[in-house]
């Protein structure tokens, strides 16, 4: 039985919009935080210190927040999809339902898994779900995952180097990636945006009767 996913796709829509804004508030704070560092090693100290604390780590535990509740949401979604795509062409979906979920706490193996359910779901909720892939048709998804798998990437070393900083050039150092990371995050949700709300757009038409189903 089909499922509505708009009311779901709405959500997540509106959790990656506030991802961005948390990001550019990090963006900000962190830079605050290198010009620091920065000017410490330049030989410029700051003589009134660092005062932006409390907000650098307002903004990294809304971004944790933020992670979670999109995680979770998106998730839940992108289950919904999956199930919709078996009912238009179970035969194509190469991993079992449950995968959609699943898929994304297996280590290393998370690196393909969802990219490869969100393609199955992608080749169901079309016009044609046996027609070859056209050129460019998962421009999409590939540029989202692409950036998404980045995105862990440089966040994970940029976490990394700032816990282990211990002088003014480590810490600036730590806060480039970070910068970085803040910034392919941002690149990242809206990519994400695009991709939930083409996928969606997609299975909602399809649904309603405004293209046929394969039969």
């Amino acid at each position: 039985m089909l499922r509505n996913p708009n009311g779901l796709s709405h959500a997540v829509v509106a959790l990656l919009g506030a991802t961005i804004l948390a990001d550019a508030f990090s963006l900000i704070e962190t830079f605050g935080l290198r010009s620091l560092f920065a000017g410490a090693l330049a030989g410029h100290p700051d003589p009134e210190g660092y005062g932006g604390e409390l907000a650098l780590t307002v903004a990294w535990s809304l971004q944790a927040l933020l992670l979670l509740a999109t995680a979770t949401v998106f998730i839940v979604w992108f289950h919904r999809l999956r199930m919709n795509a078996e009912v238009w062409a179970s035969d194509l979906q190469r991993r079992k339902p449950g995968w959609a979920i699943g898929g994304w706490f297996i280590p290393i193996a998370f690196i393909w898994i969802p990219y490869g359910v969100a393609a199955d779901i992608w080749r169901a909720s079309r016009r044609d779900p046996y027609a070859a892939d056209g050129e460019g048709e998962l421009l999409v998804l590939n540029a989202w995952w692409t950036v998404f798998l980045a995105d862990l990437a440089v966040g994970r070393i940029g976490s990394r180097l700032f816990d282990r900083a211990e002088t003014a050039e480590a810490y600036v150092t730590a806060a480039n990636w970070l910068l970085v990371g803040d910034a392919v995050d941002i690149v990242a949700a809206v990519l994400a945006i695009l991709f939930v709300r083409r996928l969606t757009s997609m299975q909602h038409t399809k649904a309603t009767g405004m293209i046929p189903a394969a039969q």
